[in-house]
């Protein structure tokens, strides 16, 4: 079993940045891709990026493309969501998931197993 735990969220004015972390407990995770996802009320949740965990290929929504970053830190299990130059639009509840198999289609939720509980990015105007 896979536990995710994210945090670092918070409020932050346009233009500013966050670090989201999400770490990761239970198997190895050789053949993984982590992905970050967001869900802003009334909308679906959508893709914002992703990583796989033995090549660090990384993966970006067109929205988010150039503004944020993901990675990976093996020793300590964590995924890390560096958010630069955030805009109101940003504004969600943020999901660290799990895929086991390392799937082709990474923008799709249901391809991921575990799911954290989610962390709330607030992005004033």
């Amino acid at each position: 079993q896979v536990q995710l735990v994210e945090s670092g969220g918070g409020l932050v004015q346009a233009g500013g940045s966050l670090r989201l972390s999400c770490a990761a407990s239970g198997r190895a995770f050789s053949t993984y891709t982590m992905g970050w996802f967001r869900q802003a009320p009334g909308k679906e949740r959508e893709f914002v990026a992703a990583i796989r965990w033995s090549t660090s290929n990384t993966y970006y929504a067109d929205s988010v493309k150039g503004r944020f970053t993901i990675s990976r830190d093996i020793p300590k299990k964590t995924v890390y969501l560096q958010m630069n130059s955030l805009k109101p639009e940003d504004t969600a509840v943020y999901y660290c998931a799990a895929d086991p198999g390392g799937t082709y289609y990474y923008t799709r939720t249901y391809e991921y197993d575990y799911w954290g509980q989610g962390t709330q990015v607030t992005v004033s105007p």
